[in-house]
C-alpha cells in the first residue's frame, strides 16, 4: 500500500489449508465475491523432503502427495471453472527442476513434482478450444527460502535438525521476477535456476544416461554428507 496505488479494498488475504481439501470452494468463491473475477492463480504451496526411502514411513508420502499434488489441483479445479466461464486467464504452478529429474533424499517431493508435470502438463491439452487460459509451469532450482526448515523427514513429527548454508542458491526476489516474467509472456514451462543445476536439467533432457552417472555420482556424496549431519 505504501509503494504503489492499491487500496486498502484491493487487496485480500485468506487463510487456506491446501490439505483441507472442502475449504477450497468457499475461499474461491470470496475471492469472487470481493474482486469480481481471478485473472490469475499462482500454485505456489508445498513442502520438500529430506530423507532415505528406507526409512521413510509411508504415511509421509501421503502427506506429500497430499499437499503437493493433490492440493494444488484441487485449488486449480474450483478456480478453472470460473477461468472457463471467462474464457481467460492463467494458472501458474510452481513445480521445481525436480519435477523432471530425480535426486537422493527427496524421492516423495520428486514424485509429487513429476505429478504437477503431469496434470498440468496434461491439463494444456484439454484447453485447446480456450486459447487465453494460460497453463504455465515454474522449475526453480535451489532458491533461498524456508522450505527446507519446513521439510519432511523420515517420519511426521520429526523436523529437521540442520538446515545447512543456503548461500548459494538463487537469491529469492530474482527467482521471483523471473517468475513473473515467465508468466507474462505465457511460457508453458520455465527452468529458472543458476548453473551447475541449470546445466544437469539440460542433461536429463538431451542425454539421459550422462545425466544417471553424474547424478549417481554426486547422489552418493550427498548421502554420506546427510547420513554425517552435513
Amino acid at each position: 500500500l505504501e509503494i504503489s496505488s492499491l487500496s486498502e479494498k484491493d487487496i485480500l488475504v485468506l487463510r487456506l489449508d491446501l490439505t483441507d481439501r472442502s475449504s477450497h470452494e468457499a475461499a474461491t468463491n470470496s475471492v469472487l465475491k470481493h474482486f469480481g473475477k481471478i485473472d490469475v492463480l499462482v500454485n505456489n504451496g508445498g513442502r520438500s523432503q529430506r530423507s532415505l526411502f528406507v526409512d521413510t514411513n509411508l504415511d509421509v508420502y501421503s502427506a506429500i502427495m497430499e499437499l503437493n499434488y493433490l492440493g494444488t489441483i484441487s485449488l486449480t479445479k474450483h478456480v478453472l471453472n470460473h477461468m472457463i466461464q471467462r474464457k481467460k486467464g492463467k494458472i501458474v504452478t510452481v513445480s521445481s527442476v525436480m519435477g523432471i529429474m530425480g535426486a537422493p533424499l527427496a524421492s516423495g517431493y520428486c514424485a509429487s513434482k513429476h505429478a504437477l508435470q503431469g496434470f498440468f502438463n496434461s491439463l494444456r491439452t484439454e484447453l485447446t478450444d480456450y486459447p487465453d487460459i494460460s497453463i504455465i509451469n515454474i522449475c526453480p532450482g535451489p532458491v533461498q527460502s524456508k522450505i527446507i526448515q519446513n521439510v519432511f523427514t523420515e517420519n511426521l513429527a520429526k523436523s529437521i535438525e540442520n538446515s545447512g548454508d543456503q548461500s548459494h542458491k538463487m537469491p529469492t526476489d530474482r527467482c521471483v521476477r523471473l517468475t513473473l516474467v515467465s508468466a507474462a509472456n505465457d511460457l508453458q514451462e520455465a527452468w529458472i535456476s543458476d548453473h551447475p543445476y541449470l546445466a544437469v536439467c539440460y542433461l536429463w533432457q538431451y542425454a539421459p544416461t550422462w545425466a544417471w552417472w553424474l547424478m549417481n555420482r554426486m547422489g552418493k556424496r550427498r548421502i554420506q554428507n546427510f547420513k554425517s549431519g552435513v
